[in-house]
């Protein structure tokens, strides 16, 4: 695996941002400040965000066999989200493992989406 160190800072910036940033949609009794789909929809749009702007930043650095790279750092980010989000977000919500990957788990899927296709894309311009 190509620079692991960095492919893992990445990864844990992509999970860490929106955590972060979802702490400031909720009061201090732990109820939402909007509706529950809108919080959805921003954790969705600011993560896909946050997870281009990495790839992109990731990518510069890539010279040569993009699709692996896209693959990899895919499949590592979306491993990382998935692992933080067991060790601190399950916990915290209380949520048991099915509902979790029915409503949160499963998205984390459009990060190997982006980067594989930025890898392709970028496969093909050589």
């Amino acid at each position: 695996m190509e620079r692991p160190k960095q492919i893992i800072l990445y990864g844990v910036i992509i999970w860490l941002f929106p955590f972060v940033l979802s702490v400031l949609f909720y009061r201090p009794d732990g109820t939402l400040t909007i509706s529950l789909l809108f919080f959805k929809t921003i954790m969705i749009v600011v993560g896909s965000f946050i997870g281009v702007c990495m790839a992109v930043k990731y990518f510069r650095q890539v010279k040569n066999d993009y699709l692996n790279a896209g693959i990899t750092i895919g499949l590592a980010w979306f491993m990382i989200s998935i692992v933080l989000d067991l060790a601190v977000l399950v916990p915290m919500s209380g949520m048991t493992i099915v509902p979790y990957f029915m409503e949160i788990g499963l998205r984390y899927l459009v990060i190997p989406m982006i980067t594989v296709g930025m890898g392709y894309v970028l496969e093909g311009k050589k």
